[in-house]
């Protein structure tokens, strides 16, 4: 590496942290917990016995899984404006990544709420509690714990998937290496950092994923 490719990395990390903080974070945190709000409400409809509820549920479901994220996001920002609705690009990735995360999410939550033992819905109702109390004081809690290493990995996974907002002009990490790389024709050098950020986001992030399931372990333990 020589003299000018090192000035050129030391000066841009600065504003690609800057991408990171103010776009690729909050990109993947507020799309997440509307995605995971999303999927609560799909996996208790495909658990539901009306059968127009659940079917319109594992229809979401499989139009979600069966279509490349992508063309989830260009259909909102690009196809969305034809019928007269226009969304600017950040709520485009945000309402994208979690109609995505919604449809993922949905699933891993609906077979963790099956994997409780039905003696533990028999148990709550010898004690009076209606199905709505037992789901979210019985069921839910010890649904968590199976829920949380692969929502952890749906989250990681969505990092990574911020990248593609870059594609409608959002501002985060990889825009912000786009923008530098330019004039620079620095692109090894630029992308090779943001791919380093990207990956200490996520090694950040899998720590955390593992203290979390050994704190639940405990729990359950006790």
């Amino acid at each position: 590496m020589n003299g000018d490719t090192w000035d050129l990395v030391v000066s841009s990390i600065g504003p690609l942290l800057s991408g990171a903080i103010r776009g690729t974070i909050p990109l993947t945190l507020i799309s997440f917990v509307l995605g995971l709000a999303l999927a609560l409400v799909v996996a208790l409809a495909r658990l539901s016995r009306h059968r127009v509820v659940s079917g319109i549920a594992r229809v979401y479901i499989s139009l979600i899984r069966g279509t490349p994220l992508l063309v989830q996001l260009f259909i909102i920002f690009y196809a969305l404006p034809s019928l007269g609705l226009v969304i600017d690009p950040f709520p485009s990735a945000v309402v994208a990544f979690s109609l995505n995360v919604g449809g993922y999410a949905a699933e891993t939550i609906r077979a963790a709420i099956l994997s409780v033992p039905k003696g533990q819905w028999e148990a709550a109702a010898t004690v009076g509690l209606d199905h709505r109390l037992t789901l979210q004081r019985v069921v839910l809690p010890q649904a968590v714990r199976v829920a949380v290493p692969p929502l952890s990995n749906t989250f990681i996974s969505l990092v990574k998937d911020t990248s593609l907002a870059s594609t409608i002009m959002v501002t985060e990490l990889l825009r912000k290496a786009q923008e530098i790389a330019a004039p620079t024709y620095e692109f090894m050098t630029l992308y090779s950092l943001a791919a380093v950020i990207y990956w200490l986001i996520c090694l950040v992030l899998s720590t955390a994923q593992s203290r979390l399931e050994r704190r639940l372990d405990r729990f359950v333990a006790h």
